[in-house]
């Protein structure tokens, strides 16, 4: 265990955790040998799931490793505007020929029973989603030794998450792919973000605590640019989704540098909650009728997800990218950690030399 984030890799160099499969043990652990913080994704699992790839990860590493947890959510869901999402899904299910899901299945996405387990048998980091943790199960945490993380997207979660106690935070920018992490969800924001580098100096101004920046990096330079800001490490997701190592489905990967898929945007299509995907037919078909009712579109759409995967059909998956997907590589992630640790290296070292002349 640790009480300094810095203590806690050996370069500044974080894989997000992205839940559905992709940050599995495999990548987790590969990571993590190669000196950067690997992140184990618990949401979506039960908890049963989560503590047997906590079992499958420390046996194939001995390194220091994090697991995130997605906060529970309130029902703020309007069942009518669910209902007639359900009828805009009418020609999906047809196409796929595969029934939509129970929009009333669990909110709170095993929560506690999780917590529990991690406080019964710590691991080194533990990382929250989509809102902040109570002071007593911060404190909790910290009385086994676990250090924690909260995902921001704004300077007032900064300072929320510092009054509850927490170690560090993770600053996510709009540019990131997957869920924005929003400790609320207003419909009224959709249109609204601020990018990382703002926000990261922004936070840096309203907190004290270590900062984790997060959104769109996919170079070494870019992590050169976050720890200027004010950061001390970087999070990367996208960056690893096409490692070989990751879960992500070959189409996901695929598409990452797939001419056919020009843009990411923000959309509530595939889960009731804005997340950044890449643009394709199913995002812009029903994004622009999506409701604000999470998690009960993700259960809706589950089946059609599943299934447009098994038909080998990008056009109907969820492919979470951030900004920089066409930037891509397909490295193994332990090479990938290296090769971000010589940019990052070589960026501070031409800083280091322009400031000098």
């Amino acid at each position: 265990m640790s009480s300094a984030l810095t203590d806690l890799y050996r370069y500044p160099v974080v894989q997000a955790p992205m839940a559905g499969g992709v940050s599995c043990p495999q990548l987790v652990s590969a990571v993590a040998e190669a000196g950067g913080l690997g992140f184990l994704a618990a949401g979506y699992k039960t908890a049963d799931g989560m503590y047997n790839e906590i079992k499958q990860l420390r046996r194939m590493t001995g390194q220091l490793f994090g697991v995130n947890l997605f906060m529970p959510q309130p029902n703020l869901a309007d069942p009518s505007a669910v209902e007639v999402y359900r009828h805009q899904l009418a020609g999906e299910v047809a196409w796929y020929e595969t029934p939509l899901g129970d929009p009333d299945s669990s909110g709170d996405d095993g929560y506690e029973a999780k917590l529990a387990i991690l406080l019964e048998d710590p691991v080194p980091v533990v990382s929250f989603t989509f809102g902040c943790p109570t002071r007593e199960a911060l404190d909790a945490l910290a009385g086994v030794g676990t250090y924690t993380v909260v995902t921001v997207t704004s300077p007032e979660e900064a300072q929320a998450a510092q009054w509850a106690g927490a170690d560090a935070i993770c600053v996510q920018g709009v540019e990131a792919g997957g869920h924005q992490s929003t400790h609320r969800d207003d419909p009224q924001n959709d249109d609204t973000g601020t990018g990382l580098l703002s926000l990261v100096a922004q936070v840096r101004e309203t907190v004290q605590l270590p900062l984790i920046a997060s959104g769109g990096i996919m170079r070494g330079s870019q992590i050169a640019a976050v720890i200027a800001a004010g950061a001390e490490a970087a999070q990367l997701g996208t960056a690893f989704l096409a490692c070989p190592e990751s879960g992500a489905h070959l189409l996901h990967k695929q598409a990452l540098t797939n001419p056919l898929f020009v843009r990411t945007a923000l959309t509530r299509a595939f889960s009731g909650r804005p997340a950044r995907g890449l643009v394709n037919r199913f995002v812009r078909e029903h994004g622009p009728y999506a409701p604000a009712a999470y998690p009960q579109v993700h259960h809706v759409t589950s089946g059609l997800r599943k299934a447009a995967a098994n038909a080998g059909d990008a056009q109907g998956m969820a492919l979470w990218a951030g900004q920089g997907h066409r930037m891509a590589r397909e490295l193994p992630a332990g090479r990938l950690v290296e090769l971000l640790a010589e940019e990052l290296d070589a960026a501070q070292a031409a800083l280091s030399t322009r400031s000098t002349q």
